[in-house]
């Protein structure tokens, strides 16, 4: 074979196996002429990490610097590279070899398919990428490399394994050979919230949804999204449904199924091949999922989800690297109020009932009184205490703080429907709180009755006070007769 030749067939292997790099993609011009490869020359690889943008940038993938103004570098990624053994690429052999071993290489299992080709792997070498998102490998043999995303945050979808060799041909000047190369690939970066709505709920068993949403992975092909809903044991699960934020419609048993799984009060929503390749179609949107439960017990209820984003984080624990997106947590609480009932000098009084309401409006007019473990009547003790339990606090609403005169602070109302007998119903609504001090405390409220009448004793026909009345008059009478008749007898005399 002729020197001519021989440069030829290594600038087309270089241009071959290149190209074959799953997610590089390089394009080498055709070279007519080239320098021979010095294989005691040795290069570099610099990583370089940016987000996925939600458009193409059009920049060429061909081993040089490429301006990557406007791009977000990400860092804290670990990239490990090692040397494919037994492929010199200073020899046509070698790059006849790479060339073999592009057309079998296999993304998702790149060293079964390196041995499988029958070469081995050298030690590897791992660099994170820093705040510019650049991990660096220098010194390093002529060679062919697989270079491997090995570590990664939650919410990044990692890309994929790849070939690259050392040297590459100069784009710009193809009679010369490029040993310090730079690659860049992408990730896809994904965030995911969660959000609780309870403020038009009052009382244990009314319906408070939950709202998870999550950012999809900005890649062709979506190999796995999943998300997934532990409920705290102070919730009862509904059901749930999935959407896109855009109005895309996706339907529940095609494009995602839900299971619950009772033993763990858990909600998963996975979706399938056919809903997969629906994400992928519209990844400018979100997916949201909505998941109704009703509370079953007071307290302060946390509760977060968890967001699968690709397949590789199906099997990586939350909060490790490469793992699922974890929601911020999300708070509904709920509580009660203990109120004492007694008379005008302080004494517990029994046999009282009364009637809550959400508003002063309801409760003026007695309508709508809250039920609670399927009665609207609550009846003091017989020590004069009434503890009513599960009403969402006054001061907390759709998972934040809220402050009286806000439309979702919730104040409550007594209404009492029997007073203690001798005693006076309550002339108005008695506004009370829940809070974290009612739920704790002993007694939060005393409402106070006053004797009928305000203790004053009215008159009763035929009773004794008439009789006293009428012996009085008697009285008068007779002190009246004996006055005349003492007068007269004066006057006689």
């Amino acid at each position: 074979m002729s020197n001519h030749s021989s440069r030829r067939l290594l600038k087309t292997a270089a241009a071959t196996i290149t190209g074959a790099v799953l997610a590089m993609s390089f394009s080498m011009a055709p070279a007519s002429a080239a320098p021979i490869v010095d294989g005691d020359q040795t290069g570099s690889i610099t990583v370089h990490k940016f987000e996925r943008p939600a458009t193409p940038t059009g920049l060429p993938n061909n081993g040089t610097v490429v301006d990557t103004t406007g791009l977000n570098p990400l860092a804290g990624i670990e990239f490990t590279i090692q040397q494919v053994n037994t492929i010199d690429l200073s020899s046509n052999a070698g790059w006849e070899a790479a060339h073999n071993l592009s057309s079998v290489f296999s993304a998702s299992d790149p060293a079964g398919s390196i041995s499988g080709a029958g070469f081995t792997l050298g030690s590897a070498q791992s660099d994170t990428t820093d705040a510019a998102g650049t991990a660096a490998f220098g010194n390093l043999p002529v060679g062919l490399y697989l270079v491997s995303e090995t570590a990664y945050p939650s919410g990044v979808t990692p890309s994929a394994p790849f070939l690259v060799s050392v040297p590459l041909t100069d784009p710009d000047n193809t009679d010369n050979w490029i040993y310090d190369v730079h690659v860049y690939p992408k990730n896809s970066v994904t965030g995911a919230e969660k959000t609780v709505t309870d403020a038009p709920d009052v009382k244990l068993g009314d319906q408070i949804d939950y709202t998870i949403t999550g950012d999809i992975p900005n890649d062709a092909v979506i190999d796995g999204y999943k998300i997934v809903d532990q409920l705290d044991a102070k919730l009862t699960y509904v059901d749930a449904t999935a959407t896109l934020v855009d109005g895309t419609v996706i339907t529940e048993g095609t494009d995602y199924t839900v299971n619950f799984d009772a033993a763990t009060n858990t909600v998963s929503v996975e979706f399938t091949a056919a809903g997969r390749a629906l994400l992928a179609a519209h990844n400018d949107t979100r997916v949201q999922l909505v998941v109704n439960t009703t509370v079953n017990t007071i307290g302060e209820i946390e509760n977060e989800a968890v967001v699968y984003p690709n397949l590789g984080s199906f099997t990586i624990a939350p909060g490790q690297p490469g793992g699922p997106i974890v929601t911020p947590p999300v708070v509904t609480k709920w509580g009660e109020i203990t109120l004492q009932k007694v008379n005008e000098t302080g004494a517990a009084l029994a046999g009282a009932s009364f009637s809550v309401y959400s508003n002063e409006a309801d409760a003026l007019a007695g309508t709508n009184p809250i039920t609670l473990n399927g009665t609207s009547t609550f009846t003091v003790a017989a020590d004069g205490t009434l503890t009513i339990s599960g009403l969402r606090y006054s001061d907390w609403a759709n998972g934040a703080a809220v402050a009286p005169g806000s439309a979702d602070y919730r104040t409550y109302y007594l209404v009492e429907t029997t007073a203690p007998s001798g005693y006076e119903l309550l002339a108005e609504p008695v506004s009370f709180l829940v809070d974290a001090a009612t739920t704790t405390v002993g007694i939060d409220l005393e409402v106070k009755n006053v004797p009928s009448n305000g203790g004053f004793e009215l008159p009763l026909t035929g009773g004794v006070g008439t009789g006293l009345l009428y012996a009085a008059g008697l009285l008068l009478i007779a002190g009246a007769s004996l006055l005349f008749v003492r007068t007269r007898r004066t006057a006689n005399s």
